[in-house]
């Protein structure tokens, strides 16, 4: 949805329109949501010709859902932070409102709203959770469900899919996570998830995890319409790393090549299918029979199966030949990158404007994205973009495909069917277990029969023999006692009628005739008093007993009572500690906050006192009366962009005129020299205004600042819109005519600060690539100059340097294979080459990279062979043949090699293989 500066909404549906549909993953029961969500009021396509799923289901069951687009801002690269080092993005990113603003021209833009928008600073995990987690939640629960990645080349497609993140767990892609959240839902003994990896390359669908299976026929359902490549392998899944080694296999095998927009520039469209596979139990419902004497038997529900598909598209950039520099088999892979992605434009076109015709066969790409488009899918796009003002072009181009996106909508249809194949499987697995534990247990009763069996009679003879022998021990225990006894009698008769024959008086006789002491009353007393006193101390001990019984009840309340006290004081730390976390966070959001106040606070008091110096300058004469507000306005301008608020040049040069912002190049005040030339070189950044400038005589008035201003900062800014202006080939001539490489070399000479170094370098690099000033350039000192800035040592310097002699070198092996060049190198008169050789290998990769092309650029020119070898720069030669990343400067310089004789006949002097 895109709105002009006015605020006027164009280009896109109305707000109201972009509502976000529910996920069927919200609901407990897929099925039921399905049949039980009603439409929207603008319904679906009541056609099935107008989607890219035509041939699926006729039926209404099923559930709208918009597709989805999320927009993701790659930050600068590093080729960005040096050349657009003094330009603003042409993309501003309002993500609270999910909004974005790309500049339309210098002083207008257009305003675009997203279902999200992400930050150049969004995490990963928060694009994953934002674009693909709710996809992902859908395909579990059985829907259809794609993930792609759509944008210009080198704006992180590929790092946002398909990143490993083994370095770093937290630059996972969308890949990696998604099959982490479908692994930890899943269940591996029930369910089943299985994974193809494919590639669209040149038309043909290639397997990535079986790279001889190279033509790989699509196959559509007739009946509904899905589509599907059964000749790919498929791979089932049980844990994540066996998922993360089949992506590096993959992706080892995905074809990539180097251009200028793209060190390792995806050729191909990557295509990942994740198939899951879930099993739903189904409750046994039991039946009575007719008579309702059977009422144990059951039947068995087939359990119902979800088969959810998840489409992860990794889409090649697209691409400007211009821009990216492809040529020969590169370039023929570029166009058909280029087709294919049309094709897919088109498709959606037609979608979003409800076209009766919908061109799905115009490419295999369409044909796989069926589902995808206007099918049954749950689709969520993913447009990156680049904040380079210098793509600006592709930029808008990506940010409209987004946004015609946004106006398909699919309607979405839960795979489920009842899995008859597993139940008959799971019915003769469970009879075979029946069978076989009947058996295990028939054969075990019997032995169990048969133990107890000889059991029982060992014990019972074991028993008889025991009870024969007790028997007869007590027979003969009790015969020994009776006659023990009979023998004990007879000698108390014999004592008793001894001593009644002694005694004729008898102490006392009863009645009966028994005889009663007075030893023997007293002995009854005396245990009588015993048995008392024992019944007395046991009665105590009772009540002891339960005295202590109570006491440890009452203890062990207590106890529980302390835990419960404990475990209340315990939860009242720790909300008294979480209040504490609360209350100091707090305070470090306010000591932030105060931070930020005083910031402005001196902010503001430096422009009050600024205001203040400024005005006093005006009363005393120094600046003309009439450019008074055109200056204030110029620092207006510049002290607005320091403090982040990006207010537009644009709208200053329609205001104030680009005669008058150049006028004040020549003012007395440095300071509005200094912000008009900053101005300028902004305006230069834009190639529109570049015209403009030199027509106003604004590139004349720039080489007079480096001619006569002694301010290092205003060399720095001018040398830098001199770098911007040079970039076109007819100001490129307009310098050198005007004695511009002459002055660039002296502010080369002049200067200490790697800034200034690093645009003048960057100006004279642009100049190195034009093959008509070649010998003007070096007359004048160009070379000499750039070999002078490598004192600087800094990085970004140096790489302007490399580069600079690249295109040199570049421009001369071209005159010389035109036959319009003779003799060495300019280069290597000048004293290049040890410094080229020295830098061959450097550790930074912006350096390493143009001086491997520069030794390549200078070695297939035959003249220059001796002066590389007596330089060393034969081995490098060799060491970039073997083992550069590129591989066009691979292949470059194996080629140069090899058809050089001189090389040739020095390579075998010296024995090196190649």
């Amino acid at each position: 949805m895109a709105t002009s500066g006015g605020g006027n909404y164009r280009n896109g549906t109305h707000k109201s329109s972009m509502k976000v549909d529910r996920s069927p993953s919200l609901s407990s029961n897929p099925k039921s949501s399905v049949k039980s969500k009603s439409l929207p009021s603008s319904g679906p396509r009541r056609n099935s010709t107008g989607s890219l799923a035509s041939g699926a289901a006729k039926d209404n069951a099923g559930v709208p859902g918009r597709v989805r687009v999320a927009v993701r801002l790659r930050p600068r690269n590093a080729e960005e932070l040096v050349e657009d080092a003094d330009f603003a993005d042409c993309v501003e990113l309002q993500p609270e409102l999910k909004r974005l603003k790309l500049r339309k021209n210098n002083w207008d833009s257009d305003t675009y709203e997203f279902d999200e928008v992400l930050t150049e600073f969004a995490s990963q995990k928060r694009v994953y959770e934002v674009v693909a987690k709710p996809v992902v939640e859908s395909v579990l629960d059985g829907y259809n469900g794609t993930i792609m990645a759509y944008g210009q080349t080198g704006t992180g497609k590929t790092y946002t899919l398909g990143r490993l993140g083994e370095e770093d767990t937290a630059a996972r892609g969308i890949m990696v996570r998604a099959m982490e959240d479908i692994l930890a839902d899943v269940s591996l003994e029930t369910d089943s998830v299985s994974v193809s990896y494919l590639q669209l390359y040149m038309e043909t669908i290639q397997d990535l995890l079986d790279p001889a299976n190279d033509n790989i026929p699509i196959v559509e359902d007739p009946k509904t319409g899905d589509v599907s490549v059964p000749g790919a392998t498929l791979v089932e899944i049980r844990d994540q790393h066996s998922f993360v080694e089949l992506l590096r296999l993959g992706e080892a095998h995905r074809f990539a090549a180097n251009t200028k927009l793209n060190t390792e520039s995806s050729r191909s469209h990557a295509i990942l299918m994740v198939h899951v596979k879930r099993s739903v139990k189904a409750k046994d419902s039991a039946f009575s029979s007719e008579n309702g004497n059977s009422p144990h038997m059951k039947t068995l529900k087939p359990s119902l199966v979800r088969k959810g598909k998840l489409v992860v598209v990794d889409l090649a950039g697209s691409e400007r030949i211009d821009k990216s520099g492809s040529e020969g088999h590169t370039l023929e892979e570029a166009k058909s990158i280029n087709l294919s992605l049309s094709a897919l434009g088109k498709c959606i076109n037609a979608l979003a404007e409800n076209s009766a015709h919908v061109p799905v066969r115009d490419s295999k790409l369409t044909r796989l994205l069926k589902d995808s488009f206007g099918g049954t899918a749950r689709t969520s796009l993913v447009i990156t973009i680049g904040p380079s003002p210098r793509h600006r072009g592709e930029t808008a181009s990506t940010i409209m495909f987004g946004q015609r996106a946004m106006k398909v909508e699919n309607m979405l249809k839960l795979k489920e069917e009842f899995d008859y194949k597993s139940l008959a499987r799971r019915l003769d697995i469970q009879l075979d277990k029946l069978i076989a534990e009947h058996e295990r247990q028939q054969k075990a009763f019997e032995d169990e029969i048969e133990r107890i069996n000889v059991e029982a009679q060992n014990r019972i003879f074991e028993f008889e023999s025991n009870h024969a022998d007790a028997l007869e021990k007590e027979r003969l225990k009790y015969q020994k006692d009776y006659m023990d006894s009979i023998k004990k009698l007879e000698e108390q008769l014999v004592k008793s009628q001894q001593k009644n024959g002694s005694e004729k008086v008898p102490v006392g006789l009863r009645e009966d005739g028994s005889a009663l002491t007075s030893n023997t009353e007293s002995s009854k007393v005396s245990a009588a008093e015993e048995v008392a006193e024992l019944k007395k101390l046991l009665q105590k001990e009772n009540l002891l007993r339960k005295t202590a019984e109570e006491e440890v009840n009452n203890l062990k309340s207590q106890i529980a009572q302390w835990k419960r006290s404990e475990a209340s004081g315990n939860s009242e730390i720790l909300k008294l500690r979480k209040m504490l976390e609360d209350e100091a966070s707090q305070k470090e959001k306010l000591e932030g906050e105060i931070a930020i106040l005083q910031s402005q606070l001196l902010q503001l008091s430096f422009d009050a006192d600024e205001t203040t110096r400024r005005l006093d300058r005006g009363g005393s004469g120094k600046v003309p009366s009439g450019l008074d507000s055109l200056i204030s306005q110029v620092k207006h301008h510049q002290q607005d962009s320091g403090n982040g608020e990006k207010a537009s040049i644009a709208k200053l040069f329609e205001q104030v005129g680009l005669q008058k912002i150049l006028s004040l190049l020549e003012a007395e005040d440095a300071d509005v020299r200094i912000h008009a030339v900053k101005v300028v070189a902004n305006l230069a950044a834009e190639e529109m205004n570049q015209e403009k400038i030199v027509e106003a005589g604004g590139l004349t008035s720039l080489l007079m600042l480096l001619r006569n201003s002694e301010d290092e900062t205003i060399h720095r800014v001018a040398a830098g819109a001199i770098a911007n202006l040079a970039m076109n080939e007819t100001n490129q001539e307009l310098i050198m005519s005007q004695g511009g490489i002459g002055l660039l070399s002296m502010t080369a000479a002049n200067a200490e600060d790697p800034q200034t170094l690093r645009m003048v370098a960057g100006a004279i690099a642009n100049l190195c690539g034009n093959d008509k000033l070649q010998m003007k350039l070096r007359s004048e000192g160009g070379i000499k100059a750039l070999l002078g800035m490598v004192r600087c040592r800094h990085a970004d310097v140096l790489a302007q340097v490399a580069r600079g002699i690249a295109n040199f070198a570049k421009c001369e092996s071209r005159a010389a294979t035109q036959g319009t060049k003779t003799g060495r190198s300019l280069l290597i008169e000048d004293g290049a080459l040890p410094w080229i050789v020295q830098n061959a290998n450097n550790e930074a990769s912006p350096i390493r990279r143009h001086i491997e092309l520069a030794l390549c650029h200078l070695a297939q020119h035959e003249a220059n062979a001796k002066d590389m070898i007596s330089g060393g720069a034969l081995w490098e030669l060799v060491r970039i043949s073997r083992d550069c990343a590129r591989e066009d400067i691979r292949t470059l310089s194996h080629r140069t090699l090899t058809s050089s004789p001189t090389f040739q006949a020095e390579m075998r002097r010296l024995r090196i293989g190649h």
